[in-house]
């Protein structure tokens, strides 16, 4: 037994002067580099890859062309009734996950030209064409059933009666943006009649801001800059007539008067003639919509215009006051100064798409932004599912002046809102790929002129 204890403290001895070669090493400052550790980050942190932002854009659209039919069929059979054939007032909409009319896909008929345009694919561009051209067959059909009052199908309605920028603005762009992209299909009518709800069929203040009566008389939503200047600023383009791009800057200028808090360089989300003080809800979606509609803007405002100096001036403002908000996983939050409320897709996927197009335009620095922007696509990638549906968009929101009607707002992968933003977002970022050197240097990203 001694014999046994005695060989046991020899081996353990020898084994205690093994050298410490034959060790793992201690992770220490003097045995690894510890700046090269990788942390453990809550969404993908890295260079964006161009192979997986076309797949994703890809994957969109195979999930749409299939949530998204083109027809029209009878409601009581079902039917299918070919576009041009007689009216009929049992005629509807052939329904899918979303509507072919709406604010929210006129966006996404943008960001699919857009797409078409940077990848050189032309399914995305057809994605648009082809339901153009569908819309610009029936509506002629239908027009006289929608004055008439034989049909309440909004499809219809909102074309041919629009009733509110929300019906006018958005699709009136993107329609002529299709025009202007080279269709054949007769959009001009319908372009002409938005057009002329928005210049003249709107309500607006005494000094011509386009305004609503609800919730509260002579309130101006932020969204509304959205649903109005890009088309305004499309038609400027379309014609060649300054009266559009005047009251385009004018909105975006007196919006600003009313809505942007300079301390914080945010907007809020809704402005009530008379009411003091405003509350101050900087709810993010409506933020994105008035970026948006600023970049659309500028990119056809002629460069002597009077008023681009002002909007580019609001436009680095309010980049600069989103930046400080970003999340530290890429996404903004639904109220943008309350990190406890949620992280929300459609907002994140705008300020992606508007951000990216400022830096390729050179409005804004790319050293100073790009890698923001870079954060915020591998974010928002992460929200697009196996199907090509966009999950943790918030659904369609009106105005609150209570923090609760924000934070609670639901999330649905059939909130429309999500699939434009997205489309436009990869495609933009896509081109930022190949305009800038994006690399990691100890272990950040940073974006780099290209050589």
């Amino acid at each position: 037994m001694i014999e046994k204890f005695l060989s046991f403290v020899l081996l353990a001895g020898i084994l205690s002067c093994t050298p410490a070669a034959d060790k793992p090493a201690a992770t220490t400052d003097s045995t690894t580099p510890l700046h090269m550790l990788q942390p453990d980050y809550p969404v993908p942190y890295g260079v964006m890859d161009e192979t997986e932002i076309i797949g994703t854009l890809n994957r969109v659209l195979k999930y749409l062309e299939v949530a998204s039919p083109v027809g029209l069929v009878d409601r009581n059979t079902g039917n299918e009734i070919p576009a041009t054939a007689p009216a009929d007032t049992a005629a509807r909409l052939a329904r899918g996950d979303f509507r072919l009319v709406s604010y929210e896909w006129g966006v996404l008929y943008a960001g699919m030209l857009l797409a078409g345009e940077v990848t050189g694919d032309e399914a995305f561009t057809d994605y648009t064409t082809r339901r153009m051209q569908f819309i610009a067959d029936v509506i002629p059909v239908y027009r006289s059933l929608v004055e008439e009052g034989l049909t309440r199908e909004y499809f219809f309605r909102s074309i041919v009666q629009p009733r509110a920028l929300d019906d006018a603005g958005s699709m009136c762009a993107a329609m002529i943006k299709t025009i202007r992209s080279g269709s054949d299909a007769n959009l001009r009518p319908m372009v002409d009649n938005y057009i002329d709800y928005i210049s003249t069929g709107q309500y607006r203040l005494e000094d011509g801001t386009l305004a609503r009566n609800r919730p509260l008389p002579g309130t101006l939503w932020l969204d509304d800059l959205f649903m109005s200047v890009p088309a305004l600023a499309q038609m400027g383009k379309l014609t060649g007539e300054n009266k559009y791009f005047d009251d385009a800057v004018k909105q975006v200028l007196q919006f600003s008067e009313r809505m942007f808090i300079p301390e914080k360089e945010l907007f809020i989300h809704g402005w009530v003639q008379g009411m003091e003080p405003h509350p101050r809800f900087h709810w993010a979606r409506a933020n994105g919509w008035a970026l948006m509609a600023i970049v659309e803007l500028l990119d056809v405002l002629p460069e002597d215009h009077p008023g681009r100096k002002d909007v580019l001036q609001i436009l680095r403002a309010h980049v600069a006051g989103l930046a400080a908000c970003q999340s530290g996983q890429g996404f903004w939050h639904q109220l943008l100064d309350r990190p406890d409320s949620y992280l929300e897709t459609s907002a994140t996927a705008i300020y992606t798409y508007s951000i990216a197009r400022a830096i390729n335009r050179g409005w804004i620095d790319p050293q100073a932004y790009g890698p923001m922007v870079n954060l915020a696509w591998n974010a928002v990638s992460t929200k697009i599912n196996e199907t090509g549906q966009v999950e943790g968009t918030c659904v369609g929101t009106g105005m609150g002046f209570d923090p609760a009607f924000y934070y609670y707002r639901p999330v649905n992968v059939y909130a429309a809102h999500g699939y434009g933003p997205v489309m436009l977002a990869g495609s933009e970022v896509l081109r930022m790929t190949r305009n800038f050197r994006i690399n990691a240097n100890d272990s950040a990203v940073q974006v780099y002129p290209k050589q």
